[in-house]
């Protein structure tokens, strides 16, 4: 025969056994951009860059907007700094293309000028691996169509 403190020990187990999975049920799996996965993606945007003699400030931001990686390129003006870091952190924020919002603008959608939070010059890219956000990369230093060539560089190198 079964004791009531064993048969209250095996309820108590299944009980705390039960909620232990309805917590698992409600996390999902995350992928997270490393420092070393923001300095891959640095990388192959500085490729691109100096490939063409181009000096940008190139800026990696975390799936919340956080700046995780920042260089210079030697010889590029202080004011891109800010610039790029706006850029990727629009290209999280709204999870596409800083360009989309340059684009509508020139269209016609002036009204989106006053987008809080939205920066609309090309060079900011959303950061994809495994259909997941995981972070954007802001460039800044030449024409808008040369800081999202050298984005696209950074974005495409973790594999989309």
């Amino acid at each position: 025969m079964i004791s009531a403190r064993k048969l209250l020990s095996v309820f108590v187990f299944a009980l705390f056994a039960a909620l232990s999975l309805q917590v698992f049920a409600q996390l999902a799996d995350k992928k997270v951009l490393t420092l070393d996965g923001a300095k891959k993606v640095a990388a192959a945007a500085e490729a691109e860059a100096k490939k063409n003699n181009w000096n940008v400030v190139i800026a990696v931001v975390d799936d919340g907007g956080h700046l995780i990686y920042l260089q210079r390129i030697d010889g590029t003006q202080t004011g891109s700094i800010d610039v790029a870091i706006q850029k990727a952190r629009t290209a999280q924020a709204f999870k596409r293309p800083t360009k989309v919002f340059e684009d509508a603008i020139a269209g016609g959608r002036n009204a989106l000028i006053a987008l809080h939070g939205a920066l609309p010059l090309e060079g900011g890219l959303p950061i994809m691996v495994g259909g997941q956000l995981v972070g954007a990369i802001g460039v800044s230093g030449v024409k808008s169509t040369e800081d999202g060539q050298i984005a696209k560089a950074g974005a495409e190198s973790l594999g989309n």
